[in-house]
């Protein structure tokens, strides 16, 4: 799950610890080489202030996360949410004729490849970041992880990331990868899951053409974007969506989307999916991500 915050982050160069190695029943974020500092320092996925926003992102409960008696409750628990439209889409088909397997490309520290566990026997979660992969094998081997987020300043509180006990943790499978450029040898799924990635990507369509080939006949696709095309990531001439085309006309990211995936999948819904990112304790984002629901034809 591609980030939304802030773009213009302070670097920081090194580790960070995800979790206190003094105690048992967590593990610690593992040491980078000089090498590997020198390669991430300028990726703000690497650093360990994004790491602990989208920990609580995925994991905080509502109260560490919103912390006010008013705001936009129902646009928590976004990660678990995009799971429960995947796990809903799934239950007007034969499972029987599908592969018991779900892919969430972008699953950042892993929220929703959990939960797809608790139907699915096997999970493969993908993420670009290394440190996000490494949060998710620590929750994954551990059930939780010890980590901290920013109140205002200096302050921070201290909060516990845990994975449901009734989750098979032992189906999820974690692996750094590049949606562009996704390992051949990945078989079909009865369910992927690409929650805000598409407009984070260098190419889109590098994506968008491998589908296809990952959704099993009868299998459910799930997009959400926030369709905030911006070159920092995508060169303007990859944008699938957010411009006019060349007779005036606005092309969205949803028509691009029908275009390009009809030939090989149904629409089967589409609307807004609301979420909410804490930041600071009063500094947040409400961001509404174009939800779509599609089966393999």
């Amino acid at each position: 799950m591609d980030s939304f915050f802030h773009a213009n982050r302070h670097y920081i160069v090194g580790a960070a610890l995800l979790a206190t190695s003094s105690v048992a029943a967590y593990s610690t974020y593992r040491l980078l080489t000089n090498e590997q500092r020198r390669k991430k320092k300028d990726n703000k996925y690497e650093t360990e202030q994004l790491v602990n926003e989208y920990l609580v992102f995925h994991y905080g409960a509502p109260e560490e996360v919103l912390a006010y008696s008013f705001g936009p409750r129902d646009a928590l628990d976004f990660p678990r949410r995009v799971a429960e439209e995947a796990l809903q889409a799934l239950r007007t088909t034969d499972k029987s004729t599908i592969p018991s397997r779900a892919l969430d490309i972008g699953c950042a520290v892993g929220r929703t490849s959990f939960e797809l566990a608790r139907e699915f026997q096997q999970v493969v979660g993908i993420d670009f970041s290394h440190a996000f992969i490494d949060a998710c094998n620590l929750l994954k081997d551990h059930g939780s992880l010890q980590y901290s987020v920013t109140d205002e300043g200096d302050l921070r509180t201290d909060l516990t990331a845990v994975v449901d006990s009734s989750i098979d943790r032992k189906r999820c499978h974690f692996q750094q990868g590049d949606a562009c450029n996704l390992p051949l040898d990945l078989g079909q799924f009865g369910c992927v899951v690409a929650a805000n990635l598409i407009c984070r990507l260098p190419d889109p369509m590098d994506f968008l053409n491998r589908v296809p080939g990952l959704v099993a006949s009868g299998g459910v696709l799930i997009l959400t974007t926030p369709a905030s095309w911006m070159e920092e990531y995508t060169p303007k001439s990859k944008w699938i969506g957010g411009y006019k085309d060349q007779y005036g006309q606005r092309v969205t990211t949803l028509d691009s989307l029908k275009r390009i995936l009809g030939p090989d999948f149904t629409l089967m819904d589409d609307r807004g999916l609301p979420m909410f990112i804490r930041e600071t304790a009063r500094r947040n984002q409400w961001t509404v991500p174009q939800l779509s629901v599609w089966r393999r034809k």
